[in-house]
């Protein structure tokens, strides 16, 4: 019997702690909605949103104050009364607030209260375009946007920027145009300790009159960055392998860059490149490998032509989120066999007067020679007509058409008298003029006729 008795204790002590248990769960119960929930802005871009505890809560609740954004993004549970965030104002943003007793999201809260940013004031069309910020060498930032759809040429620009060094809003005053877009730069050189990498640089562009549209930006400090060029110490060969020193952009440590490296062969007209995560090499020849200064080899290049080398660096994933920003090329070292194209571009100019004049040698020498070798047949008339030419060719033989005889008509002596019934009759005179018969001499040979 003392068995049972005791089993009989046992579960009405079981429940009395269940009793006591229903007595503990209103704490669970759906509590009062937040009171006065409001939204400020402060530097630019910084939305802080306040509350307070909700009225008629119950005293055994620790209070739990739930919120998240639009679309229910970043959800969070937190016991403080307000909550701040950076984001453009390019839009309208809200928050949504409720209040519960745990810290269990499936828990229900409270009814939520929700309070939203005014939405910025001026036609959407008339706000700048594509504005985006560049963080140059950790030095300083230069920001460039295109002009709304509706806005005047001649609009005047004015960009804010702040950043959690500053101690207020400062304006950029170095504006200016580059073709059809607009830009502002700054100096942002307080910000090379380690804490830059948890803040970012509000930026807001609008115009002095107030016709356009304000743009908000926010830049992250760990994205948009871009080194300034490395610079090229030293180049060499050994052992068939071409090594290449240079030294780092200002404000980067090596471990936080990337690097391609370009090798352009005169000979083969190719350039090459190299990808280089972590650049280094052992080699007596460099004096040290000290801070900022990096070495890379670059294999299987020709000593004997000329090499052209440039670097470029990036910021890696290591110590940045972004790392698509490439810096510009750095300037041009060459090594090997530098030919003078001075030398080509003269022979290019002298080859065709070359050769024209080699023509003309050819065409002179070939005339030469083809007398030399084929001489001209001499013409026996002309030969004939030189031996007799001071005799008017009286002595040529002519050949009679009527008696086919070859006569021979030989001029006497001037001084001889010539009397009117000597001369010969016109149809004797071969030769056009009167001749006397004392002074011709006619020699007939056998000859014979012309056959007609």
């Amino acid at each position: 019997m003392e068995r049972p008795a005791r089993l009989c204790g046992l579960w009405a002590l079981l429940l009395c702690a269940g009793g006591g248990g229903g007595g503990g769960a209103a704490p669970t119960d759906t509590q009062p909605p937040v009171t006065n929930l409001s939204v400020s802005v402060e530097n630019l871009c910084t939305v802080i949103w306040t509350w307070d505890p909700p009225e008629g809560a119950s005293p055994n609740c620790t209070l739990r104050y739930f919120s998240h954004f639009d679309n229910k993004q970043d959800k969070k549970i937190a016991p403080e009364t307000h909550r701040s965030k950076e984001v453009p104002l390019n839009e309208r943003i809200c928050l949504q607030v409720g209040s519960q007793c745990s810290t269990n999201e499936s828990d229900n809260p409270s009814i939520l209260v929700e309070k939203c940013t005014p939405p910025p004031e001026g036609d959407p069309e008339s706000a700048v375009t594509e504005l985006q910020c560049v963080w140059h060498n950790l030095s300083y930032m230069k920001c460039t946007w295109l002009p709304g759809r509706k806005t005047s040429p001649d609009t005047n620009y004015t960009l804010y920027y702040w950043h959690s060094s500053l101690g207020k809003i400062l304006q950029c005053e170095d504006i200016y145009r580059e073709g059809q877009h607009i830009g502002c730069s700054f100096a942002l050189t307080n910000l090379k300790d380690s804490s830059f990498e948890q803040h970012s640089v509000q930026i807001v562009v609008k115009d002095n009159a107030g016709k356009i549209r304000p743009s908000f930006n926010i830049v992250p400090l760990t994205s948009h960055v871009k080194p300034d060029p490395p610079h090229i110490k030293r180049l060499f060969f050994q052992n068939g392998n071409l090594y290449v020193q240079w030294t780092n952009p200002q404000n980067f440590y090596s471990r936080c860059l990337s690097y391609q490296v370009e090798v352009n062969n005169s000979q083969t007209e190719t350039s090459d490149i190299f990808y280089v995560e972590e650049a280094k090499c052992q080699n007596s020849e460099f004096e040290g490998n000290l801070e900022g200064t990096i070495c890379f080899m670059v294999p299987g290049v020709l000593p004997d032509t000329l090499n052209t080398v440039r670097i470029r660096v990036r910021t890696n994933k290591l110590c940045y989120e972004d790392d698509k920003l490439w810096s510009n090329w750095s300037q041009a070292m060459s090594i090997g066999e530098n030919t003078d194209p001075t030398f080509y571009v003269s022979m290019l100019l002298a080859t065709p007067v070359i050769v024209a004049g080699a023509i003309i040698v050819l065409l002179l020498y070939l005339k030469r020679l083809k007398i030399i070798i084929f001489p001209p047949i001499p013409d026996p008339g002309k030969i004939f007509k030189e031996m007799f030419g001071d005799q008017n060719d009286d002595t040529l033989p002519a050949l009679h058409p009527y008696f086919g005889e070859y006569r021979l008509r030989a001029r006497m002596p001037e001084h001889l008298p010539c009397s009117a019934d000597t001369l010969l009759p016109p149809s004797q005179q071969e030769w056009g003029e009167p001749v006397c018969a004392e002074k011709a001499l006619v020699l007939f040979a056998p000859f014979p006729p012309i056959q007609r």
